[in-house]
């Protein structure tokens, strides 16, 4: 029996939540004097809405030691943990300090704390990995070498509508802010071997963008993934920061779908704890490949 726990910046999809293995512990985030959990059962529009109109960035804490050991607390004999990356938040470690103090009362636990070295989609993939891996039969030992291995062989990119949010927090100067809005200029971005973030392109326009960070992807593919690509081995997933019923949205699931149609495709909206971070209108895509051992292969 196993359990996977994800940090609220891995969102999890309807199928996984109504799986039974999957739980997500939640992150807390603040704007000025509003403070809530992220446990989806706030307006995530209104939230984003403060956060725009709001002249401080947006603060967000992560789970606590106790927040995990309560999630632990199950009849699962193997339990994961998936983390935002440890280079990103201090998720990965307040969930080490949990699987310590956990295991001084409960010894005949299996726990592994994974540092996904990655966030929101990426970390879901990593989930839905484990899962798998754990219903084909795999150990537990052998089940932890397997996701190291999918971490390796996994790249997200991601696009900004908008760099006022990283303003706000200061991550961004104010006048390199202003020139962007001014002339239009969309950031590129990408995840390193690391987990951490760095900037691989930018570009005038968020078509023009959308298009750099698919071909990035499309380059990223034909380099590392050759073979499994060639026989339809790779997943892929598209996110983004939108409300449902806004139609760029499912604009944004038909470019990838029509760049990547042969491989297994799945679409789900950033969490919040994500999204409150790079604001409204962000896109992001994450790709990894089959684990051979997975196949039979």
């Amino acid at each position: 029996m196993y359990k996977i726990i994800i940090d609220s910046c891995g969102e999890l999809s309807k199928e996984m939540q109504e799986d039974g293995h999957f739980e997500n512990v939640p992150l807390t985030l603040q704007i000025g004097d509003t403070e809530i959990v992220d446990d989806k059962s706030f307006d995530q529009a209104d939230f984003l809405k403060k956060v725009a109109e709001s002249e401080e960035g947006p603060k967000s804490a992560c789970p606590s030691p106790d927040a995990y050991m309560q999630a632990m607390d199950c009849d699962a004999e193997h339990i994961y943990v998936i983390t935002l990356s440890s280079q990103l938040s201090g998720s990965y470690n307040s969930a080490c300090l949990a699987k310590d103090l956990f295991l001084e009362d409960n010894e005949d636990k299996k726990i592994c704390i994974i540092d996904s070295k990655s966030a929101s989609i990426g970390e879901s993939l990593i989930g839905l990995h484990i899962a798998a891996c754990e219903e084909a039969g795999m150990d537990f030992e052998t089940v932890v070498e397997n996701v190291e291995k999918y971490i390796e062989e996994q790249h997200t990119f991601f696009v900004l509508e908008s760099l006022e949010t990283l303003r706000k927090a200061g991550r961004l100067s104010n006048l390199k802010a202003k020139l962007a809005s001014t002339l239009n200029i969309k950031p590129i971005m990408g995840s390193t071997e690391e987990g951490s973030i760095q900037q691989l392109a930018q570009a005038r326009g968020m078509n023009k963008a959308q298009s750099i960070m698919i071909d990035a992807m499309q380059k990223d593919i034909d380099g590392r993934f050759a073979k499994f690509a060639a026989e339809n081995k790779v997943h892929m997933k598209a996110s983004y920061t939108l409300t449902a019923d806004d139609p760029e949205r499912k604009a944004w699931e038909d470019h990838v779908k029509s760049t990547f149609g042969n491989f297994d495709f799945t679409a789900e909206p950033l969490p919040m704890s994500i999204s409150t971070h790079i604001g409204y209108g962000a896109y992001a895509v994450a790709c990894s490949c089959y684990i051979p051992e997975l196949e039979g292969e």
